[in-house]
């Protein structure tokens, strides 16, 4: 690969949160951004704001065809991919697993685990094609420490760290890095989209917490993706 070309890095739900904060960070170190997201409207707004060096993709990480035909029909400019950032993932209601809406659960399992697969899945031929890469999966403490009502969401971020690990032992060799970056308590539309936009009760969930920020997380993911490969 040609050392002075940008770097390249494709982040998924990038419309708000952690992964817009990504993309700006990434944009101002003068990478190239592949921004996707199901909600086109932000992500042209996104893309206008990073310029020319950003790629919107806007398509629903969880439909399995649409990743394949997105990354299939990358420009050449943007097909030499240096890290996939697994960043889409969302938490639904709060109810204990009794009374939880199935529906919810479905979501959840469908961006939270597949989602990531199959991003995953179809990128990562690329990587081992061009000898290297670094995955960098969003999980959660979630995922080590239940809480009530967390249920689904805390399988599936243990699901995200588990998948990490076994998809490091599968890498070994192959030149492509694993890294699951697991936040605590985070102030983003977390948890406007977990209370179906009650702003208020949103509220509650920071409430007397000093949270960690979006660009918190940002600064974090760009730390992993430039460490030297030992």
């Amino acid at each position: 690969m040609n050392s002075n070309l940008p770097k390249t890095i494709f982040i998924t739900g990038a419309t708000s949160g952690f992964g817009k904060a990504t993309a700006k960070l990434f944009n101002e170190k003068g990478w190239q951004t592949i921004i996707t997201g199901r909600r086109a409207d932000r992500l042209e707004e996104l893309a206008e704001e990073l310029g020319q060096n950003s790629l919107p993709l806007s398509f629903d990480v969880s439909d399995r065809q649409s990743v394949q035909t997105a990354v299939k029909n990358l420009p050449p400019n943007f097909n030499k991919i240096s890290v996939l950032c697994n960043n889409a993932g969302l938490a639904l209601g709060l109810e204990g697993a009794d009374n939880a809406n199935l529906d919810d659960w479905d979501q959840m399992i469908d961006t939270n685990i597949k989602g990531l697969i199959y991003a995953t899945r179809t990128i990562l031929p690329l990587m081992i094609d061009n000898g290297e890469g670094h995955i960098i999966n969003l999980g959660s403490v979630a995922g080590s420490y239940p809480y009530p009502g967390g249920n689904v969401y805390g399988g599936t971020k243990a699901f995200v760290s588990q998948f990490s690990l076994n998809l490091r032992a599968d890498l070994v060799g192959k030149g492509i890095n694993v890294t699951s970056l697991e936040p605590g308590l985070a102030e983003t539309e977390f948890s406007i989209v977990r209370f179906k936009g009650d702003r208020e009760k949103a509220s509650q969930v920071y409430k007397n917490t000093k949270v960690i920020k979006p660009e918190d997380i940002a600064e974090t993911i760009f730390w992993i993706a430039t460490r030297p490969k030992n």
